[in-house]
């Protein structure tokens, strides 16, 4: 029963990342367990909720006490809780609307994004500051990759090969218990990331080149075959 709710659930759409199996063997757990009540823009606000958690939690570490980063820990949980789930949801009760969840999930994915780095911007010391502008820069870049591999190749992915949305959020987390246990290390560390996505997104965006060219080959030569 699990492998049927597992295929129904992610047919639409091919993943690389790293924990790509235990995240859909969990979420196919989750699913037929979330009440009715909770529709799938329900969860789509919990996963925005879970984003005002880390910006909160960023502002009370600056403002209140450094321990309270770690609530932004239980607010990455959150929002991929919502993010997660809120296209499976519909996927498993047959309500699915294809161009509306896209739209939706694009929108919160990305105002989510701003919202994390603004609190970085806030915790962050003095030209630190501006490695939060630069992470939301290189997650945006990522976000344009997906939307255009989408357009070119009509095949939806939303992992950079074994990286995936999951794996950017372990990784944070990780950062935010790294500057609990030794204060000032999410600085460097951020920096390591922007530095590294932005290598990745380069990467991305070569091989996004070839696939359009690929595309317009085979859009030339099927246009060539009509004409003949």
């Amino acid at each position: 029963m699990s492998q049927e709710i597992n295929k129904k659930l992610f047919q639409d759409r091919k993943r690389t990342n790293i924990l790509s199996n235990p995240e859909q063997k969990f979420i196919s757990y989750l699913v037929p367990r979330i009440p009715s009540s909770i529709t799938s823009d329900g969860l789509t606000a919990i996963g925005f909720l879970g984003a005002v958690i880390v910006l909160g939690s960023f502002l009370l570490a600056e403002y209140v006490a450094l321990p309270w980063l770690l609530l932004g820990i239980f607010g990455f949980f959150v929002q991929w809780f919502g993010d997660s789930l809120d296209g499976r949801i519909a996927f498993y009760r047959n309500k699915s609307r294809k161009w509306y969840g896209f739209a939706l999930d694009i929108v919160m994915d990305w105002i989510s994004t701003i919202l994390i780095g603004l609190g970085y911007v806030f915790y962050a010391p003095d030209d630190f500051k501006y490695s939060g502008f630069f992470l939301v820069a290189m997650y945006g870049w990522a976000m344009i990759i997906s939307q255009l591999r989408y357009k070119i190749t009509d095949k939806y992915t939303i992992d950079a090969g074994l990286l995936g949305p999951t794996e950017v959020r372990v990784v944070i987390c990780a950062v935010l218990l790294a500057e609990v246990l030794f204060k000032g290390s999410i600085n460097y560390l951020v920096m390591g990331i922007c530095i590294a996505l932005f290598f990745i997104n380069l990467s991305d965006t070569k091989k996004l080149l070839v696939l359009g060219d690929e595309r317009d080959a085979a859009e030339k030569k099927a246009k060539a075959e009509e004409a003949e």
